[in-house]
């Protein structure tokens, strides 16, 4: 019998991940990319010298990548090279505070005592609390579909109900974290890991309080090479795996009969398939590539998450206060946040999150004695603003910042420089709206309601990727690859019985 064709639309890591276990579980996989490279937002270029990864920038949880080459049966050593960072993030307050951020809790807790006058108790106590609520709670979110009800029977409801308190569920991230420490600059820093999918520490739910875990507990990592070396590696395990690629080659439209998808057109061609994946934003793909007006629409119903604004700057000198990842925080987060989610506009006074790769491979990453900034700053999805004064108002606003807290003409030293924002974050990666990831998650239902892994109205139709379930960024993305392939061989299973 010959085997079942897949067809994956997008290239991105969730497009890659979806055809790598695809192809080892015996499916014939062919993928259609519409830009000329793979890797979607995670992406590289280069400008005199000068190495930037072009989208994210942090890594995390590189068991999940570990568990995509077993599947494929591949020795990962041989694609990726990685290694655990001692400092997580380097954090600079306007009141001249500077804290080390260490990825190991109990010396991160030390130095919030020393720095901040935190008791160390109290950060151990939140970061176990973290851990709890990760391994007993998020694994089943994040490794299982919410919409299936086989996934309530996975559950071990006693050992899940007793990491979750009622703060988690009823309070938001910035309440539990303020309940947690007496520290405002502690606070603050934990209220940062809502813009990891996107949100709003003041509106998302206390269950985000298990995002810090991935980086104080598990840690934090460098792939050698930059970032894009992720998506070098995913590229080449897929090939090894005889995926076919076509890139430069844009899906044109999703081709259905009766409730059934059968393939899609590409060029004016009929590629026909036994299954379809998109790795594109849901929305787009009801808008353009079903023509389903009304269910595009529904995906519309939630809160846009936050987009972006990168400044990728060369810089013709060291900094030896900074790190691989860097945050420089505003006067006023709740000012920051209500101009991002309620007007839809730049806060005067923005935090800003630098970093720098030279850092860890020196004279590779950026010429010697100069150093690659990859320089971001939280901005509202696009909804028409004038993003040419934004930009020029908030490199303004970076400059003075960056200057004042590190007590040097910074726009004297940029040599060479990039920028990215919603307008042409939307046009390079599909993401409506330069959302980064998809929906927001400022609401206590929002895990439930964003998109499955599947159609539930048409056969053969499967979703992976950042605005689906479980949600954005490299390990979601991933997870997300990972349920809907399981999905998918457990509806072929089915057929053949």
């Amino acid at each position: 019998m010959s085997a079942q064709k897949a067809i994956v639309i997008g290239a991105g890591v969730a497009g890659l991940a979806s055809a790598i276990r695809l192809a080892s579980k015996g499916f014939t996989v062919e993928v259609f990319e519409r830009n000329t490279y793979p890797g979607g937002k995670l992406s590289a270029f280069s400008i005199d010298g000068y190495q930037f990864d072009a989208g994210p920038s942090l890594f995390t949880n590189p068991a999940l990548l570990h568990e995509l080459f077993e599947e494929a049966g591949e020795p990962i050593e041989q694609y990726l090279r990685y290694h655990k960072l001692p400092l997580a993030c380097k954090y600079f307050y306007e009141d001249g505070v500077e804290l080390n951020a260490y990825t190991d809790a109990n010396a991160f807790a030390a130095e919030a005592e020393q720095r901040l006058g935190e008791p160390a108790a109290k950060v151990q106590q939140y970061l176990t609390a973290s851990s709890n609520l990760y391994e007993r709670v998020g694994e089943i979110f994040l490794r299982y579909s919410l919409h299936k009800r086989a996934t309530l029977g996975k559950i071990n409801w006693k050992t899940a109900l007793s990491a979750v308190k009622p703060r988690h569920l009823f309070r938001s991230m910035h309440q539990v974290n303020q309940e947690s420490f007496q520290s405002p600059h502690l606070v603050q820093l934990f209220n940062r890991y809502a813009t990891y999918n996107g949100s709003n520490p003041y509106k998302a739910p206390g269950m985000l309080t298990l995002i810090p875990h991935l980086e104080h507990n598990d840690g934090t990592f460098y792939p050698e090479g930059g970032m894009i070396a992720i998506t070098n590696a995913l590229y080449q395990l897929a090939l090894k795996k005889g995926v076919q690629f076509h890139f430069g080659n844009g899906v044109e439209r999703i081709i259905r009969k009766d409730n059934h998808v059968v393939g899609v057109v590409v060029s004016g061609e009929n590629h026909f398939a036994d299954v379809v994946l998109s790795n594109v934003d849901a929305y787009f793909t009801y808008q353009y590539l079903l023509k389903d007006v009304s269910a595009a629409k529904k995906v519309l119903k939630q809160e846009r998450s936050s987009s972006a604004l990168i400044f990728y700057w060369g810089i013709k000198r060291e900094f030896p206060q900074l790190h691989l990842h860097n945050i420089f925080f505003s006067k006023d987060y709740a000012k920051e946040f209500a101009h991002i989610f309620q007007h839809g506009s730049l806060y005067e006074d923005p935090t800003v999150y630098v970093n720098i790769t030279s850092k860890c491979e020196p004279g590779v990453q950026a010429p010697a004695g100069k150093e690659n900034w990859f320089v971001m700053v939280n901005v509202p999805a696009n909804k028409g603003q004038d993003w040419t004064a934004l930009k020029a108002k908030c490199r303004q606003a970076v400059i003075d910042k960056l200057s004042r807290l590190l007590k040097a003409d910074i726009a004297d030293c940029i040599e060479v420089e990039e920028t990215l924002d919603p307008v042409t974050i939307e046009s390079k990666t599909g993401s409506y709206m330069g959302s980064l990831y998809g929906t927001s998650s400022n609401s206590r239902m929002a895990a439930f309601m964003r998109h499955p892994n599947f159609s539930k109205r048409l056969k053969g139709l499967y979703f992976a990727g950042g605005t689906v379930h479980p949600g954005g960024g490299i390990p979601l993305c991933l997870q997300s690859a990972a349920i809907a392939t399981e999905i998918i061989a457990q509806d072929y299973q089915k057929q053949r019985h």
